[in-house]
């Protein structure tokens, strides 16, 4: 909406410069015309000259006054807009009607041009200090510079006690503009409030409350009810001006010069006599409670007498009382026991049975696994006969057809003893042709059974 205001106000100004700027190029194409004109000779023409100037150019007035005209509706509608700062309020002031009532807050407000005006107040907290405040007096020292005293918030406020002695007061009001009538505040009280309304009311509180009492008092006795009654009287005073106090602060006093040492040397007696009381009401406390000390002790060794009287009463009711419960409770133990005794018995029988059923159970059952041992063995045994049996009926056929194997066989039989073996290439001189040349083939088979028989059943 700024921006909206701005470009508008830009547009009326522009239409202004652009109306200015034909008017005055007119002007000047007017002017030449006229110089043009006045070099001409009246008679005939110079030479290099057109005998005539031509016709007269015209002034644009109607655009000129339209252009003006209409530049006034942007400035019109720019000059209704009206943006309210954060931290601000405001109230619309009427030429007609005076101050209008409604309140106007932080934002965008439309008013009537030429008509309405808008006054803005800050609705911020503020602060009126009187005397030199902390914050001044810190800055000054970090710059090495003297603070300027004839400065209105540097100047203390000065008011007279009730034994007419005059004291200087360091004071700060914290305040703030209510925004709901501000509407009364704009048509009724001077401005600016900050310098016309506050000052005034709170030096006037503060002078029509402190002669009611004395220096001392204000200074320490009664300072904080002092602060508080002119607080109060500052806030109604304030309020029925449109005008918010929240807090009213007394950061110092300052005192005559004179009264000040008077007091520092009458608070030096009073120390001294508080302190004198302080020490006489210490010792007579202690003498109280040495006094309260000895009652105790007294009283504490008489209860302990009294107790372990009761103690040792207690002790024998107790005793008597417990003779009377012990034979029938040992009664019960015995029983108890012997109970118990039955039981574990119990147990041990059941314990030897049990052992006995689970020995037989394992008896049993390693019967069972010998004898499925035994059928195994003997299934295996069988098996492996009739295996054997297979094999050395297939091997004598082999070797009846095949005659030759024997001289492997023995090879193989022979071999872990031999580490080389030279045969001849025609075979004459191999020890088992000449044994095998004058047996049949049945007594060679045979002979080649009961080898393989030996050389097999060391192996079973």
């Amino acid at each position: 909406m700024l921006l909206l205001k701005y470009l508008l106000l830009s547009a009326g100004i522009a239409m202004f410069v652009i109306a200015a700027g034909i008017l005055t190029y007119d002007a000047y194409l007017l002017i030449a015309w006229q110089r043009r004109r006045s070099n001409l000779d009246p008679k005939a023409g110079a030479p290099g000259l057109s005998p005539s100037p031509g016709p007269s150019p015209k002034v644009r007035w109607r655009k000129s006054v339209a252009l003006v005209m209409l530049a006034w509706a942007p400035l019109l509608i720019s000059a209704g807009i009206v943006i309210v700062p954060s931290g601000m309020a405001g109230v619309r002031v009427s030429q007609t009607k005076g101050t209008l009532a409604e309140t106007l807050y932080p934002g965008v407000h439309f008013v009537v041009p030429l008509v309405e005006r808008v006054e803005l107040f800050n609705t911020r907290d503020q602060l009126f200090t009187t005397g030199i405040s902390e914050d001044s007096l810190a800055k000054g020292a970090a710059k090495g510079e003297a603070l300027n005293v004839q400065a209105p918030h540097a100047q203390a406020l000065h008011v007279q006690a009730k034994e007419g002695l005059t004291l200087g007061l360091a004071i700060t009001v914290r305040y703030h503009i209510d925004p709901k009538r501000l509407d009364y505040i704009e048509a009724n009280l001077p401005q600016p409030v900050e310098k016309e309304i506050v000052p005034p009311v709170v030096a006037t509180a503060w002078r029509e409350l402190v002669p009611g009492y004395t220096v001392r008092e204000v200074f320490s006795a009664k300072r904080e009810e002092v602060r508080q009654r002119s607080a109060e009287m500052i806030r109604k005073r304030l309020a029925a001006d449109g005008i918010v106090v929240k807090e009213v602060m007394l950061r110092d006093i300052e005192l005559p010069q004179e009264y000040a040492k008077g007091l520092e040397s009458l608070l030096l007696k009073e120390q001294e006599n508080d302190r004198m009381g302080v020490e006489t009401e210490i010792h007579q406390k202690q003498v109280k409670i040495a006094e309260a000390d000895a009652e105790a002790t007294k009283v504490q060794e008489v209860k302990q007498a009294e107790g372990q009287a009761a103690v040792r009463v207690l002790q024998a009711k107790g005793e008597s009382d417990a003779m009377q419960y012990t034979l029938p409770l040992k009664q019960k133990q015995i029983e108890q026991s012997k109970l118990e005794a039955e039981a574990r018995k119990e147990a041990t029988v059941k314990n030897a049975e049990a052992a006995g059923e689970a020995k037989l159970i394992d008896s049993k059952a390693e019967m069972e696994r010998r004898k499925l041992l035994a059928q195994a063995e003997a299934e295996r045994i069988r098996l492996t006969a009739s295996a054997d049996a297979e094999r050395m009926t297939s091997e004598s056929a082999i070797l009846k057809q095949n005659p030759l194997l024997i001289n492997k066989i023995v090879a193989e039989r022979l071999s872990d003893k031999l580490q080389i073996m030279m045969v001849p290439a025609d075979g004459k001189f191999f020890f088992t042709n000449d044994v095998l040349r004058g047996m049949g083939a049945p007594n060679h088979v045979s002979q080649a059974e009961d080898v393989e028989g030996s050389d097999r059943r060391p192996q079973q």
